[in-house]
């Protein structure tokens, strides 16, 4: 029995010597690490988003004016064309017979006019010679007026007629992109019958809503009608993002907006005028426009500091003994992915915590003195 207390006494010591041996310290507690920051205002610039759809400058539904077989379709789907080019032909068999027909009337109506005129020419000398009576000259007068009424209705007959048969040569009215060709050759067409759409696209509208937020603003603002111009001129250039991520080379300027909130999305429609010298923008293709605006005087703050505790948004301030204490704020995103602004909650001067926000308590010291930290 003894032996054995002994034994226990031996490997008790020789643990301890052993952890002596090898240097272990007890952990000591060690400060977290923390950045702040003094809150000031300064400006930025803010890209807006809106969802937009393109449109042709001169999007044109292309129908015919008379009535015929189809004889000739000159284009295809999707083919670049210039301005009175021709993209179908109708048959103009009967307008080239309305033509004649017409040319007929108006040299019958001509020859009557002629031979009015020498009666009435004739009958005048001998109305001056006292042979004939004023009332056979006044019918000759009116018989010659007659005839000269008849030969303007043959001629106008003949310019129609001409008009007809030029509407059998149906060309582009711009230039651009020729869409959907839903009739074939040897279709009956009439001015109800859509052969395709135009699209002008040498220069491109992006349709899209302004959103409410911005309307507030402008109203705050105090904008008036008569001010529109002027803003829309004074509108930063625009940017077309597509769907894929990619961005179009070249700016938009914004030429027309709405005066007119539409009462159930609270929102104006307004366009962007981009050019397309090479082509690459269609009718329909949908994307976003990127503007920037710029935010004048604002408290800017990076998004680590701002700390989310369910729908409430709050960041830690410095007090004066350098503990934190929470405050709510109000933010918007300012869209870059790294800061936001703070609408309120803080004003200029204040320190607030930065890097390890998520990581501080209510009332926890954050700031260290250099001896503090020197001495750790």
């Amino acid at each position: 029995m003894k032996n054995t207390n002994c034994l226990k006494w031996v490997c008790g010591l020789g643990v301890v010597l052993g952890l002596v041996s090898c240097n272990l310290d007890m952990p000591k507690e060690t400060k977290s690490s923390f950045e702040t920051m003094i809150v000031k205002k300064s400006d930025i610039e803010l890209p807006y988003k809106f969802s937009a759809k393109m449109k042709g400058q001169n999007d044109v539904t292309v129908t015919p004016q008379v009535s015929g077989q189809l004889m000739k379709i000159c284009v295809t789907e999707g083919q670049q064309v210039k301005k009175g080019q021709t993209l179908f032909v109708i048959d103009s068999r009967n307008a080239q017979l309305e033509l004649e027909a017409a040319q007929a009337n108006l040299q019958a109506a001509l020859a009557q006019e002629n031979s009015a005129k020498l009666e009435y020419e004739s009958n005048k000398n001998l109305f001056e010679k006292k042979i004939v009576s004023s009332y056979m000259l006044s019918n000759s007068e009116n018989s010659y007026k007659q005839a000269q009424a008849s030969v303007a209705q043959a001629r106008s007959a003949v310019n129609r007629a001409k008009v007809n048969l030029g509407f059998c040569t149906i060309t582009a009215t711009v230039s651009g992109i020729i869409g959907e060709i839903p009739v074939r050759i040897g279709d009956q067409v009439s001015p109800m019958t859509q052969l395709t759409m135009l699209s002008g696209n040498t220069t491109m509208y992006a349709e899209f809503s302004v959103t409410e937020s911005i309307v507030e603003a402008m109203v705050k603002e105090g904008m008036k009608a008569n001010d529109v111009e002027k803003y829309i001129t004074n509108l930063p250039p625009a940017t077309f993002v597509m769907k894929n991520g990619t961005e179009y080379p070249h700016k938009g300027r914004v030429v027309s907006l709405t005066g007119v909130v539409d009462a159930e999305t609270g929102s104006l429609t307004s366009k962007v005028s981009f050019p397309n010298p090479d082509g690459h923008l269609y009718s329909g293709i949908q994307g976003t426009i990127v503007m920037p605006f710029a935010e004048k005087s604002v408290i800017v703050v990076p998004q680590y500091a701002v700390v989310r505790l369910q729908d409430k948004a709050q960041v830690y301030k410095v007090k004066a003994d350098s503990t934190a204490t929470a405050i709510e704020v109000t933010t918007e995103d300012t869209g870059n992915g790294k800061d936001f602004i703070v609408t309120s909650g803080l004003k200029e001067g204040d320190q607030i915590v930065t890097t390890g926000a998520n990581n501080v308590t209510e009332g926890q010291k954050v700031l260290f003195s250099k001896e503090e930290v020197e001495g750790e």
